[in-house]
């Protein structure tokens, strides 16, 4: 058998694992059946006599408008992926301020994710504040060698640990953006549950931005999809771009619906989620720190947002079989798929709080250890 088969099956035996577990932290999309997805679009708050959409009107066009009420821009535009929205944008920035470079860190989604579209399809070249595995600082982006046109800040950093700067951080690292003359684009596939780490709303938030990208799926548990948001003309010219790219799709009302049952339903369920993750996360250091291990990492000790990171000295698929053999003899999900990460003998993996993790207590998260590690 290749290995390629060996990872599917297993993939297929962890999933199976996740969907018939009682006790979980949070649901994964991969977790629900076909049958499933389609009963909730069905429920989806919406009047059944609303007209659907064509090339981007009705439901679409509604979408948008409740994305720029939410965020308190001009505009809003939909868009089927979130690279490609990050494409346009930066690629629209460049083409307004004349500078094609855009000063971004190494850690950010376009770097990681995107297949080096941001040169290759877009023709732009970027800059790095800083490599550090944190944001960026007001000094650091002052200190960059040379002009750049874009500044684009992704809130949070999710590779090193959705992290977010504080509030007076965030103003400083625009300014410094600004007396570079540069646009300000925030990356905010997360930024909907940023508000509490923040202490800000999210007009208030968007507001420091020229233009912010958020996600339907990350956080709100859309079906898929994005949003450019920002003042009417330049996302009207996001709107060409987005032809441009193969982005004007016939229909997509399946999309926009789950995006505004997402709005609806997650959108104020969020700030729950961000209090019990740090629940959750300081329980985790304390059932870790009593379960034995050589050394163990809760990365941020107190989470910016419901997700973060937990780090153990094993590696990774000897923790991913631990977890699925957990998954299959107690009925209990607490880690998932883990992957190598820092130092050789390191493993990290990230844990997301949502609706059925708010029942967990701190006796709960201590049991779910001690089984994890009695299966390593």
């Amino acid at each position: 058998m290749s290995d390629g088969n060996e990872e599917t099956e297993r993939d297929e035996r962890l999933v199976a694992a996740w969907r018939a577990a009682g006790r979980t932290l949070t649901r994964g999309p991969r977790e629900a059946t076909l049958g499933e997805s389609l009963a909730r679009l069905a429920e989806a708050p919406y009047d059944r006599d609303a007209p659907t959409d064509v090339y981007g009107d009705g439901i679409v066009a509604e979408l948008e408008q409740r994305v720029a009420e939410l965020l308190g821009t001009q505009d809003a535009a939909f868009f089927p992926s979130g690279t490609m929205a990050q494409q346009i944008a930066l690629r629209c920035w460049a083409g307004r301020t004349g500078n094609p470079v855009v000063a971004l860190h190494p850690m950010s989604h376009p770097e990681m994710w995107e297949g080096d579209a941001l040169s290759t399809v877009s023709g732009l070249r970027v800059v790095h504040p800083t490599t550090e595995a944190r944001q960026p600082t007001a000094e650091e982006v002052g200190s960059v060698p040379e002009p750049f046109g874009t500044l684009m800040l992704e809130l949070p950093l999710r590779e090193a640990g959705f992290l977010l700067p504080g509030w007076e951080e965030l103003e400083a690292l625009v300014e410094a953006g600004r007396e570079r003359e540069a646009a300000i684009h925030f990356d905010g596939a997360r930024l909907w549950e940023s508000t509490v780490h923040f202490g800000r709303p999210l007009p208030e938030i968007a507001s420091l931005a020229d233009s912010v990208y958020v996600s339907f799926y990350k956080s709100l548990g859309g079906l898929s999809g994005a949003a450019l948001a920002g003042s009417r003309e330049f996302v009207e010219e996001t709107r060409v771009w987005r032809h441009r790219y193969g982005g004007q799709i016939f229909r997509q009302f399946p999309q926009a619906l789950s995006a505004l049952a997402g709005l609806e339903r997650e959108l104020p369920r969020l700030p729950s989620y961000v209090a019990q993750a740090r629940r959750v996360a300081g329980a985790l250091r304390e059932a870790l720190a009593k379960a034995g291990v050589p050394w163990s990492r809760v990365h941020p000790e107190e989470p910016h947002t419901h997700q973060f990171q937990v780090w153990l000295p094993y590696e990774p698929d000897r923790l991913t079989d631990a977890g699925l053999r957990q998954a299959q003899e107690t009925g209990t999900v607490l880690f998932r798929r883990w992957s190598a990460g820092g130092p050789p003998g390191l493993a990290v993996t990230e844990l997301e709080i949502t609706e059925p993790g708010l029942s967990w207590t701190e006796s709960d998260v201590h049991d779910a250890v001690s089984a994890f590690v009695a299966r390593i």
